[in-house]
């Protein structure tokens, strides 16, 4: 994968963009001593400086992270670049969730979050459980709400509607020229839909169809995640490659040499 490209495949034709220099407040946060080495580490895969340049994420901005995890690796970059002049909303999973790993990511999260109120004193954390719990903030008043890797959650636990409530929902909370940034694991397009049940891959092509079934407009597609090594046909689904690497010792070389999954990025306008 390169570094330091970002491919914008817009609507209407496609044309190769050498990235633009990042501001300074987005290089300092993603360089910022705070960060781990291990999370800086996937940096390689994760492309953030890019990533954020193509949400078109500013300084000044109200934007939802949805679902942050366990670590909040997005939410390390985001807070302190959000921090002064804009805000951060952490929709994450509900403290007193029934669901074991739920409960445990949301407490490391909250602890995390209290740990350091000098970066994240400013960071808004709100329950987001689709479909029982899905309002996020007030209808037309966020700028930007990226997800990074879970739409495939949404659909292996509710299906197709749960996901098109999820992105209705979405369209609501944001303005209007508010952009939805969606990262997720792809699914070949030759493979079957069906795949989508289990693997943790998603096919493009039916992310863009129920977002757009939802009011959105596709404006462009990046390959910076892009990862031509995954073939996205393993046992135990993405979980097999990093950083889960589900099966162990079992083959670790070969996986680690695939990398993280391929990945399609994908920017949609609210018009």
């Amino acid at each position: 994968m390169g570094k330091g490209i970002l491919t914008a495949l817009v609507i209407g034709f496609s044309s190769g963009l050498a990235a633009a220099q990042p501001s300074d407040a987005l290089a300092a946060a993603v360089k910022a001593e705070h960060r781990s080495e291990t999370n800086k580490a996937r940096d390689v895969y994760r492309h953030p400086v890019e990533i954020l340049q193509f949400f078109d994420v500013q300084p000044s901005m109200t934007v939802v992270e949805v679902w942050p995890g366990a670590g909040g690796w997005y939410t390390e970059i985001l807070a302190p670049l959000l921090r002064k002049d804009g805000k951060l909303i952490a929709a994450h999973f509900p403290a007193d969730s029934e669901v074991g790993f739920f409960q445990k990511a949301r407490a490391t999260f909250d602890s995390k979050i209290a740990a350091a109120p000098a970066l994240y004193d400013q960071v808004s954390v709100i329950a987001f459980a689709p479909p029982a719990q899905l309002k996020i903030a007030d209808a037309g008043s966020v700028d930007r709400i990226l997800t990074f890797r879970n739409v495939h959650n949404w659909y292996m636990n509710g299906g197709e509607e749960n996901v098109l409530a999820v992105f209705r929902e979405f369209h609501k909370t944001l303005k209007s020229g508010g952009i939805l940034g969606v990262v997720d694991h792809r699914l070949p397009a030759a493979d079957s839909e069906d795949k989508q049940a289990s693997s943790g891959y998603m096919h493009e092509s039916f992310i863009v169809r129920l977002a757009e079934q939802a009011g959105f407009r596709l404006e462009a597609r990046s390959e910076v995640n892009a990862n031509a090594r995954d073939t996205a046909d393993y046992t135990s689904g993405v979980w097999t490659l990093p950083p889960t690497l589900r099966q162990g010792d079992q083959d670790r070389e070969k996986y680690l040499a695939i990398g993280e999954s391929d990945r399609m990025t994908l920017k949609f306008v609210k018009p």
